[in-house]
Parts: structure tokens; C-alpha cells; sequence
């Protein structure tokens, strides 16, 4: 091989190598659905492995047509614009979306890539307004119990203090 040619590789493969930040596909490892007050919310959990920014979409398919609710992917239906609400996290995203009735019935989904790549992660939910069960809070105190933690680990304190008896 050409002693030219073979330096111009090296040095391109070590440009290319140090430019590049190679990623592995994001997946959504679960969808969930309840009703809390007049609002469905969907809960799409999903792992989170890299620093980039990780494009989302929740979308609702009826009578074969998608609609996309909210996202950084399709652009939202004017119609669900002023009813959707979205909470997130590092690897939760949380949509609400308001004034739930039958009309709103149908397959919702969660999909999830990444800026450049093909790869699509999607998970979806079946729901129906007289299905539905009602939000647990417990379950949000899972999510982030630290708090709960802290508190526990303060009640020496407190008592020692005289701020708390057992």
C-alpha cells in the first residue's frame, strides 16, 4: 500500500472516530393508562443511556386514522393542542390529557428515537374511557421516594430534639 495513502487513513479514521458519539437505540419499556379526575394519563416509561436528546411522540390512532397528541417528532392535531399536558424525567414522560370522554377512545402509543438514527422504539395501549382504573398516588411516591428517604433518616434527630415523639 501507498505510505500517502496509508497515513491519509489513519488520520481520517482518527478524525472520524473522536467526532462521532456512537449511541444505542432508546426503548420504551412501558406504556400505562388511567383516568385521574376528567383526564387520561399515559405514563410511557423508557431507558435513558445517553446524553443527547431522545425525540418522543405520544400519538392516538382512531378509525385507522393517527393523530399525534404531543411530541418533537410529528407536528400535534390543533384539536388536542389545548388538552394535552406533559411532565417528564430522565426516563419518564407523563402526558395528561384533559376532558377524557369516549370520543377519545382508542390505540394511544409512545415511540422514542434518536436525532440520526432509523430505529423507532414504540409501545402501545388499548384504552377505554369504561376500562380505565383511577390513578394511584402511591404510585407517584414510588417514583421518587427520596424524600420518604430523608425522612426517615431524620426521625433520630427529630426525636432527639423533642420535635417528634414515638
Amino acid at each position: 500500500m501507498n505510505p500517502v495513502l496509508s497515513i491519509t487513513l489513519l488520520l481520517t479514521e482518527g478524525r472520524c472516530g473522536a467526532g462521532l458519539q456512537v449511541a444505542s437505540p432508546q426503548k420504551v419499556t412501558s406504556l400505562t393508562a388511567c383516568l385521574e379526575d376528567q383526564s387520561l394519563r399515559l405514563d410511557c416509561r423508557h431507558e435513558n443511556t445517553t446524553t443527547l436528546p431522545i425525540q418522543f411522540q405520544f400519538s392516538l390512532t382512531r378509525d385507522a386514522k393517527k393523530h399525534v397528541l404531543l411530541g418533537t417528532i410529528g407536528v400535534p392535531e390543533h384539536t388536542y393542542r389545548s388538552r394535552t399536558n406533559l411532565t417528564y424525567r430522565n426516563t419518564l414522560k407523563v402526558l395528561y390529557l384533559s376532558g377524557f370522554s369516549s370520543r377519545d377512545e382508542g390505540l394511544y402509543a409512545c415511540e422514542l428515537h434518536l436525532p440520526g438514527q432509523l430505529h423507532v422504539s414504540q409501545k402501545n395501549i388499548s384504552v377505554l374511557r369504561d376500562k380505565l382504573v383511577k390513578c394511584r398516588g402511591a404510585c407517584l411516591l414510588a417514583q421518587d421516594a427520596s424524600w420518604l428517604l430523608l425522612l426517615l433518616l431524620s426521625l433520630p434527630l427529630l426525636q432527639a430534639m423533642d420535635f417528634v415523639s414515638l
